[in-house]
């Protein structure tokens, strides 16, 4: 005797329905991609990749990399016409790091960060290498950091600081004030430029 509730989760699986995949391929000229469907790995021909931002004249794109995790949905229903919804994090590719604490993004934040390690390949199976040279931004409640190498720049209420190495440039409502270098054109140093004074001159600069 058959089961009918046997009967209508085979009916179910049968039927279209959002699935989970792989990226295999991908074409950034045309933003598509191919995609290798799990658990059975059959790879889908050329689809849309996963939609960025369109609104008039601003667009944001970012094109999935080959071993993106990407959750693919049927276009009314039919299994054989997908389009990629969105990116997905997992143990592997995990989401990525603040550069500015070394936590993880709490709500309402939020970060965009290249050179995470590319997600792994069939080849090695392995993600790669993180940059720590590639650029980052991070918006919140504190403010708009943006980041590359050592280099820092953080926008906020009170001011705009901009951080590179052990130079520190703060532009506030006191000023601008520079502290662990020094300011320079192309032919004078403010910390070691000196007066004439006839033939001789003064001392460097104090205060």
């Amino acid at each position: 005797m058959n089961d009918t509730r046997m009967l209508a989760a085979a009916l179910a699986n049968r039927s279209a329905h959002a699935v989970l995949g792989i990226v295999s391929a991908v074409d950034p000229s045309n933003h598509a991609i191919k995609v290798r469907i799990q658990p059975d790995n059959v790879e889908t021909g050329w689809i849309p990749d996963v939609g960025g931002v369109q609104a008039g004249n601003l667009r944001v794109s970012c094109p999935s990399e080959p071993g993106t995790h990407v959750a693919l949905l049927p276009l009314e229903g039919d299994g054989e016409h997908l389009i990629a919804i969105g990116a997905v994090f997992d143990t592997v590719v995990t989401a990525p790091v603040s550069p500015s604490d070394g936590q993880a993004i709490q709500p309402g934040t939020m970060l965009i960060r290249a050179g995470c390690g590319a997600p792994p390949t069939e080849t090695n199976g392995k993600v790669g290498d993180v940059n720590p040279q590639a650029g980052w931004c991070q918006i919140g409640s504190d403010g708009v950091i943006l980041g590359a190498g050592n280099a820092r720049l953080h926008i906020a209420e009170s001011g705009i600081s901009l951080t590179i190495g052990d130079v520190t440039a703060v532009f506030s409502a006191n000023g601008l004030k520079v502290s662990g270098g020094d300011i320079q054109t192309d032919q004078h140093s403010l910390t070691q430029h000196v007066h004439l004074m006839g033939s001789q001159t003064t001392g460097g600069p104090v205060g």
